[in-house]
């Protein structure tokens, strides 16, 4: 049986972390001039002053430019935000023990191509999303993987990545659960989204959206929970 108080608290833990960037953009802080280290720093400052976090469950991603291109594992020389580019955010903070993690994108100047992308990422999480609500207790991660893939092409990009997500859950998850393909919405997990962890436990899953264009060298990407 779902255990009822735990979704509350990630679901909880969440919203937070999406009012952290919904209150970035209403700022306005994110500015040309900025390197990916100040970005980093600034957002980090943000969290400490809205909900007193100082704790992440993975490393914190700013990446600008042709950096955007990248996913997560990758550890590109650090670039600095132009008049006219495009900027996405990686971060996992802890709230109460819970893991939250939230992707979001934002363009500086009026490039349509990079606007377009930062739209389109968003939608197709919206997409995905449909498609997990209405298929979560028979899809295979490997399935919802590829109908991922399959957005990507709809929209006219690449999908950027391995996978399209993982799960998060009580702090730390990972040196509870591993690292295996089936704790990924990966093409080679093909178990069922549904079943429990290894723990017994219900699994709480976090969607990706990663879409890149190699001409443009700019990639965006958006991410939220999907349970």
């Amino acid at each position: 049986m779902p255990n009822n108080n735990n979704l509350a608290k990630i679901q909880n833990a969440n919203q937070k972390a999406i009012a952290l960037f919904h209150t970035l953009e209403q700022r306005q802080l994110i500015q040309p001039g900025l390197s990916e280290k100040e970005l980093n720093r600034l957002v980090y400052d943000l969290a400490f002053e809205l909900f007193g976090i100082q704790r992440y469950w993975h490393k914190k991603i700013v990446r600008c430019g042709k950096n955007t291109l990248l996913p997560y594992r990758e550890n590109p020389p650090e670039l600095t935000l132009g008049e006219n580019d495009i900027v996405f955010f990686d971060f996992g903070p802890i709230f109460e023990d819970w893991e939250a993690d939230i992707g979001r994108t934002f363009v500086t100047g009026s490039d349509p191509q990079m606007h377009k992308l930062a739209k389109d990422i968003a939608s197709a999480w919206d997409e995905g999303k449909a498609y997990f609500d209405k298929y979560r207790n028979t899809i295979t991660g490997a399935e919802f993987y590829a109908f991922t893939c399959s957005l990507a092409q709809k929209y006219g990009w690449e999908y950027g990545n391995e996978h399209c997500g993982h799960l998060v859950g009580n702090f730390p998850h990972e040196k509870l659960l591993g690292e295996e393909k089936t704790n990924y919405i990966h093409p080679d997990n093909h178990l069922s989204m549904s079943e429990l962890d290894r723990l017994g436990h219900e699994r709480y899953w976090i969607y990706e959206i990663h879409f890149i264009d190699r001409n443009k060298n700019i990639g965006g990407f958006f991410e939220q929970l999907v349970s």
